[in-house]
């Protein structure tokens, strides 16, 4: 069944529900430790990140696997300054060296399937300059963040751009291999209910640490926090530092 938000209603729906926070801080942090860098901000979504990236001065891909989200982000200010890609790290033009890869706002569990996530991290190595860096984050299995993704816990109405109101909730279904199906319900002013289904790959530090290891990369740093905590202090991060030998 059609859903009945328009692919804007949605994609302004995911921007309400995702506002700048410490993440943020901290990806755009990095990679401004150096000026004019060449940056690939893969599954990039409506661009926050990729336009605050390009905003400090440096050289922006920003690719995304959903359609609707690239084209929202391609409408925003500033938009101009960044390619955008519709979709995967196979996209990733074979001309383009990067020194910074990114991942951001815990994507990386949204490649779930293996051999996906292998062939992701072989293409943003291919892709990387020899000393480039690459960083993401993950949510740390440890912490087990789907119990908390319930109706009582995750409950909130938001009114968009267009004057709609949304009222939407989450609740989880853990599955087998570290994978957590992720039911979003959504209600566009009181209509009908409607859902989406994702699935969410649960990685923790040593798996991690193994495949960055078999794709060619050196890790640097694997936090658990967003200012420099260990894994397991509470935080339920793993953000990951790591670099393509030069």
């Amino acid at each position: 069944m059609p859903s009945p938000m328009t692919a804007a209603q949605l994609s302004a729906l995911y921007d309400a529900g995702n506002q700048w926070a410490e993440d943020d801080d901290f990806f755009l942090a990095f990679v401004n430790r150096r000026p004019n860098r060449r940056v690939l901000d893969l599954g990039c979504g409506t661009g926050r990140m990729t336009l605050a990236v390009a905003a400090d001065g440096h050289a922006v891909i920003g690719i995304d696997p959903n359609p609707d989200s690239i084209a929202a982000a391609g409408r925003k200010p500033g938009a101009e300054s960044v390619t955008w890609i519709n979709g995967t790290s196979a996209a990733i033009p074979h001309d383009a060296m990067f020194d910074v890869a990114i991942m951001t706002a815990h994507v990386a569990q949204a490649i779930n399937d293996d051999g996906d996530w292998s062939r992701t991290l072989a293409d943003i190595h291919r892709a990387l300059v020899p000393g480039g860096s690459l960083v993401f984050d993950s949510r740390d299995p440890a912490a087990r963040a789907w119990e908390h993704w319930t109706p009582a816990e995750t409950r909130r109405v938001h009114t968009l751009p267009d004057g709609s109101m949304v009222e939407s909730w989450m609740e989880s279904t853990v599955e087998t291999d570290g994978l957590v199906a992720l039911t979003e319900h959504r209600m566009l002013n009181g209509s009908t209910e409607e859902t989406e289904i994702s699935v969410l790959a649960f990685r923790g530090e040593e798996q991690l640490r193994q495949d960055l290891e078999r794709a060619g990369f050196t890790v640097d740093h694997l936090y658990g926090g967003w200012r420099g905590q260990d894994v397991g202090s509470g935080q339920g991060e793993l953000i990951v530092i790591a670099h393509k030998p030069a």
